[in-house]
């Protein structure tokens, strides 16, 4: 056991302790990066389901105070009704595909039966001051059906958009059914819907992209990643062991014998 002394020196000490406490911790960490590959996948899984179910009235999922759930969204809906421009506003500081910062146009649908619900249409750019309501190209006139996706209202929790007071007028920066609901003095449906038919035409607002996946493979690469680090802890500390014992025999060789007599015990 001479050989494997060096062990109690405090730098190997130090060494081994540290290796010790390093493989639980990728251990762990490993875990994490399952459950949030796990996470995004039952998100993607869900978010596929919904854009590809057959659409149905918006009126079956949602209703004035309802909450849309998480399997309720992103469900591809119908509306018939008639735009109200009068009431319309901009949700402040929403960026595009290319992410250009601008707004997106808000309209009240104002259904068959008098109630009301939000479309999202689409994203316009700010084009200069941001205080000045913009210019915003003018929906279908008349009664008109159109498509699109269910969304939950947003809230700062959820979307860390910090809901500011005192914007200019017609203005919002979240998107919130109850809120609406008491600025427009309707009954509207909980929730709102981003457009995606009608099609944009030419000079409409862009209409807003798919929710698209999230990357749950890299995730799965991540806790594989960990968990070769944990098993390589154990390996990298024998290897290094080896080396030292290698290094010290080899130097103990190298001696020269008037030094090795020099450093022996005298006989008795």
């Amino acid at each position: 056991m001479r050989r494997y002394r060096f062990l109690l020196t405090p730098q190997w000490v130090i060494l081994t302790l540290v290796s010790i406490a390093l493989i639980p911790t990728m251990i762990r960490l490993g875990f994490w990066q399952q459950h949030r590959y796990e996470e995004r996948t039952a998100r993607n899984n869900l978010v596929s389901r919904a854009l590809h179910a057959e659409p149905v009235p918006v009126e079956r999922l949602t209703s004035p105070g309802h909450s849309v759930t998480r399997t309720e969204k992103y469900r591809t809906v119908t509306a018939t009704g008639t735009f109200d421009t009068s009431r319309e506003v901009v949700v402040r500081r929403r960026t595009n595909s290319d992410d250009e910062v601008g707004f997106h146009v808000l309209t009240p649908l104002v259904l068959t039966d008098g109630r009301v619900l939000l479309v999202n249409r689409g994203w316009i750019p700010a084009n200069g001051v941001q205080t000045a309501f913009p210019q915003i190209p003018a929906p279908p006139a008349g009664r008109t059906t159109i498509t699109g996706r269910l969304k939950a209202d947003e809230t700062t929790a959820a979307s860390g958009i910090k809901n500011v007071k005192g914007l200019p007028d017609r203005q919002i920066m979240l998107i919130n059914s109850a809120e609406e609901a008491r600025r427009l003095g309707a009954k509207v449906l909980g929730g709102y819907v981003e457009q995606t038919a009608p099609g944009p035409r030419n000079g409409s607002p862009e209409q807003i992209s798919d929710p698209g996946s999230e990357d749950a493979p890299l995730n799965y690469a991540y806790m594989i990643q960990w968990w070769l680090f944990a098993a390589g802890v154990p390996v990298g500390w024998w290897f290094l062991v080896r080396r030292e014992i290698r290094d010290r025999e080899e130097a103990e060789a190298a001696q020269k014998p008037e030094d090795r007599q020099e450093t022996a015990p005298a006989a008795v």
